[in-house]
Parts: structure tokens; sequence; C-alpha cells
């Protein structure tokens, strides 16, 4: 950006000015923000960063000054933000309005200078977020909470603010412990009623999970850690399970010809939760608290992995669900299917 266009910005101080005036080079780039750019740099080789540098270098500069109610000085949290949003492959036009997007609501600088300073779609996002921060959350009742997401969606003209809104959310969420309980308990009742079915219909789904997890932690303290307590116990007999079945379906996959990535995961607390009071289960008659995901190539292969794993385990009849024809709402698509894995455990 050339210096007679910093000049133009607007009556924030003269120092900052001269920020947005300055070239961003990587070189002296601070010390925080290099695992951001090495973020951006997997996800868009050879993007120019420089915007990125001077934003950061704008937001540490408005926020001067400013704490967080955990005594951390308040640049932490647009930068959390940007990093959530660069490491799931953001473009660097959301980075930079995520580590601007505080600065209208909480610094003297308008959102006319933002855009005079970094352009039209900077300046759209931070909008957006801005108008949607104004929006009062007062229930979590089913009917409200769906009417504040449809005006969320319909503020939004673009989606990327919903996006870097989720991430906004979900670095709140990370350090919620510094608040008092009540509002702790407000902010997670927000996350699930709000956020959480946000992030599942936009096909987010390590994002949902997450968000799941912590809200129902603050939510809940104490069933959250009744399942994690149970779950802990049985946490060796399941990673000797896991390791087991991943090795054998790697082995079985690479005969078929197969190129697999295949993984084990355990079952979100907030899922086994759910399952437990929902379906009025006992914890041990949960099927799924482990699972195996198996990623290929083509999706003909994905049958015909569904085809080793039948022929591996002996399949539960009624728990095969195929989404690859028949899709979730979301465009999620892959086929699910439970088993009775080694020592006659589901799985």
């Amino acid at each position: 950006m050339s210096q007679s266009r910093a000049a133009a910005i607007g009556p924030l101080r003269a120092a900052l000015s001269r920020l947005m005036g300055t070239p961003g080079g990587d070189g002296d780039a601070p010390e925080e923000l290099r695992p951001l750019l090495e973020s951006l740099r997997r996800r868009h080789p050879g993007a120019d960063l420089a915007d990125v540098i001077r934003a950061y270098r704008v937001a540490h500069a408005m926020h001067a000054g400013q704490l967080r109610k955990s005594g951390e000085p308040f640049i932490t949290h647009p930068l959390g933000v940007a990093v959530i949003l660069a490491d799931i492959g953001l473009d660097v036009t959301s980075v930079i309005a995520a580590l601007l997007h505080d600065a209208v609501e909480d610094t003297d600088a308008s959102l006319e200078e933002l855009r005079e300073g970094f352009g039209e779609e900077v300046a759209e996002i931070i909008d957006g977020l801005t108008k949607i921060a104004k929006i009062g959350f007062t229930s979590v009742e089913h009917a409200k909470a769906e009417n504040y997401r449809k005006m969320m969606v319909a503020m939004a003209r673009d989606v990327r603010v919903i996006i870097v809104k989720l991430a906004d959310r979900l670095h709140n969420m990370r350090t919620l412990g510094a608040l008092p309980p009540e509002k702790q308990e407000l902010k997670a009742s927000e996350t699930l009623e709000i956020y959480v079915p946000l992030a599942n219909r936009l096909g987010m789904a390590q994002m949902k999970t997450e968000l799941e997890d912590l809200a129902f932690r603050y939510r809940y303290p104490k069933r959250y850690q009744e399942v994690v307590d149970l779950t802990e116990r049985r946490q060796p007999e399941r990673d000797r399970t896991l390791q087991t079945v991943c090795v054998d379906l790697r082995e079985h996959l690479e005969t078929a010809k197969i190129r697999a990535d295949v993984t084990g995961r355990a079952k979100d607390y907030y899922s086994i939760y759910q399952k437990m009071v929902e379906r009025g289960r006992e914890f041990d008659e949960i099927l799924d608290l482990v699972g195996i995901r198996i990623l290929v190539e083509q999706m003909p292969e994905c049958y015909v992995a569904l085809g080793v794993v039948h022929a591996l385990y002996v399949p539960i009849p009624g728990r095969l669900k195929d989404y690859i024809a028949q899709p979730k709402f979301n465009m999620y698509q892959s086929l699910h299917t439970t088993v009775m894995g080694p020592g006659g455990k589901s799985l």
C-alpha cells in the first residue's frame, strides 16, 4: 500500500497511520506471529503475507494496554482466532479480518479507516462480525436460538463472516476458565444452542466436536467429569484395540490394493453423554466408544474397504449407514458400520 493511500486513512493516531503504510516483510515479522505465517505458507504457498504482518502490527497498536479477563494482553485473542482460521485453510483475507475483527467495536478505529487500509473484502467481513456482536442473546430456548442463528446467517453476506465468528467463539471457549462460573455457563449454553449447530451445518466436524466438548465441560461440569473418568478407565484397553485393528486393516487393505489412511479415534465426551441421556443407556451399552476412520482416494473404493472390514470382523445387524448414496444435509459423505472387534467388543 502506498504512503499516499495510508495518509488518507483518517484520524487515528499518527503512529497508527505510519504502521498502515509500513511494508511488512517476513524477515522483521514479530516472533509471536511466526506460527501464523508458517501455517499460512503451508496452506497457501506463494501467498503475499505482507498485509498479514501489517494487520497484526495495527491490531497490536490499537489494542495496546487492553487486557483479557485472564490478564493476558488482548492481542492474544485476535491472534488466536487468526491461527485457528489459518490451520483450517481459510484464505489470507479472512486471517487479516480475524486480526482486526475487534477493532471497530473495542478501539477508536473506524470501519472506513480499515477499508482504506486493507480493502473492501476485509472491511465487509469485519462489518458483518461487528453487526452480529450487537445481537443480544438472552435465552437458550430452542426457538429463540434458531431465530438467532437465522439472524446471524442473514446478516452475513459472506460465509467467511460465520466461519470467523465460529473461530472467535472457539478461541473464547478455549480460554473460558478466566470467567466466573455464571458467565461460563451462559457462554457454554450459547455455544451448544447457537454455534455448534452452525459448525455442523457448515460441515466443520472438528470445530463442532471441540466446541461441544468445551461447552459440555463448563455447562455440566460434574457430568463432564463423570464421562471423562469412565472413559479414562477404559483407555489402556481402548488404545490396544485401536492399534491392533489399525494394523490389521492396513495389511488387508494393502492386499486388496487399496491405498488408504487408517486412523483410530475415541468418541468425544459430549457425544457419549448425549447417547447416555437421550437413549437412556449405561456407559457400557454404548457401541461406538472408539472408532476407526478409513480414508480412500476414490468413492467406489469406500465400498471395497467396507467389504474388507466385514470380511475381517462380523458386522452388527442394522448398524450400516450409507451416507454416500444419501448424503447428510451438509453434504457429508461416508459409509458407517459397527462390527464386533477383538475380544467381542463393538467397534
